[in-house]
Parts: C-alpha cells; structure tokens; sequence
C-alpha cells in the first residue's frame, strides 16, 4: 500500500487554461505532495484529449463522461458508448454528469435525458458516478432515488453545494462527497454546516482546477497543488488533525475509485 501524502479527486488538467503550462501544473502538484490526481471528463468527444493527459501520466487516472452544461452536445449518447470507453485501463469513474439549473446551458429535458444514460452505465460497469448538482435538489433527488430503487450503483456528489435535504437522502443511499476549496470561502457557511454532518468515512477531496481555488489563492487560476489548503480546512471544520484527514479521505476515495491500485 502506498502511504499518499495528499490526493486531488477531480481536476480538469485538459482545460484550456492549462494549455500553455500543463506539465508545469503537474510537476508543482508533486513538489506540492500531490501523488494522486483523476482527470474528469467534460464531454464525451473530449474524451481522447481527457485521457491522453491520464495516458501520458503514471500518477493521474481519468473519467469518461459529459457535463450537463454540454448534454446538449449529444443527446443521443448511449449507455454502451460510455461503457466501451470505460474499458480503457485507465478509467476509474462515469462522468461528470447530472443537472445544472443555475446556468441552463442545455435544455433541462437533455439534461435528464443524458444523465440518466450516464446512471445506467455506471450501474453496469460498476464505476462510480461524478455528479454536479446545481440549483436542481428537487429534481436531482427524484432521479436518484428512483435510480437507485431499480439497482444501487457507486455516487459521488463532486464539490457539494447544495441543500441539507439532498445530502441526506443521498447519504441514505452510501453517496460519497467531495469537498473543494468553496468550503474555505467566507460567505460559504451553509457548505461548511453541511461538511461537519457528512457521513466520515465517506468524504474524499478536489480542488476542480482551474475553478475554484482555495482562500489564500482565491481569484487565481486554481492548481492541483493548492489542495493542500482544502485538507487543512476539512480538519478545521470537522476537528481532524492532518493525518487524520488524511487517513479517513484516502479511505474513502479509494472505497470509492476502487479500480485505483492502492
């Protein structure tokens, strides 16, 4: 078993701002202690590009997937589409898929269309769902818990900013939850709350680069390497030491990404 120092459970190292410097940004997360990244997929014709960075990279593992924003994108997309790329070696996760009602950049219809073909591939091949949820519990919720009456399947509420409401029913079912640098955000009490009563041992850490970075390096284009600030504040909020974040939140991601060899 390798003792991990610290791991970023969901980046975007394709994104167009990491275009200029992406091995830059990967050899700073390492000098960081970052020995364990998974690179998320933003849409399925993407997927080549998303992989690739996982490919070129004995350290970072990727996901096949299409962010609702993007649904609109394609539709038609079918379970056995996602689970042919999921056979590719190093793909440990379905998504990111699920609902965004804040910016509607895809008809709500598409969306729940999609993100439903992605639930069932995640059903079959016996990976994990990455789930974004924005403004869309009520929805979100009935999807799910009829999802999971037809067959339970592994889910992970990515960078959690949603109700207490929805955390609970989804903790009923064993979802995982991802905590990202908004726990560190001065107006972000109500995410903070709703860490201090997830589930312990099944909480697991991101930074969703280059999005969302961390208080003291809010306003910057997020890295892999500031993670270390949303393992410190987790350990403020829930009362842990490092090593005891540590412990409990590589417990969890590996329970979670399990084709990932520890």
């Amino acid at each position: 078993m390798t003792d991990y120092r610290f791991i970023d459970s969901h980046v975007n190292l394709h994104a167009p701002q990491f275009a200029e410097d992406q091995a830059e940004v990967i050899g700073r997360a390492r000098v960081a202690g970052v020995d364990l990244m998974v690179n998320i997929c933003d849409r399925v014709s993407n997927f080549d590009v998303v992989y690739k960075v996982a490919a070129d990279n004995e350290d970072i593992w990727a996901t096949v997937g299409t962010h609702p924003h993007e649904s609109r994108e394609n539709p038609e997309l079918s379970v056995q589409t996602l689970l042919d790329l999921a056979e590719r070696p190093k793909v440990v996760g379905i998504g990111e898929c699920g609902l965004d009602f804040h910016y509607d950049f895809s008809p709500r219809d598409i969306q729940a269309q999609v993100f439903k073909v992605h639930i069932a591939a995640a059903r079959e091949s016996g990976l994990p769902l990455v789930v974004h949820t924005r403004e869309a519990d009520e929805v979100m919720g009935q999807i799910l818990t009829e999802a999971h009456a037809e067959g339970p399947f592994k889910l992970l509420l990515h960078c959690y900013t949603s109700g207490a409401g929805l955390a609970k029913a989804c903790a009923e079912m064993g979802a995982w939850f991802s905590v990202s640098g908004i726990a560190t955000f001065k107006q972000a009490q109500d995410v903070r709350d709703i860490i201090r009563d997830m589930p312990a041992d099944k909480i697991i850490i991101e930074t969703d680069c280059p999005y969302l970075a961390p208080i003291p390096m809010r306003g910057r284009r997020n890295e892999p390497a500031f993670v270390t600030h949303v393992y410190d504040k987790l350990g403020e909020i829930r009362g842990w030491s490092l090593d005891e974040v540590r412990a409990r939140t590589h417990d969890a991601f590996f329970g979670l990404f399990d084709r990932i060899p520890r």
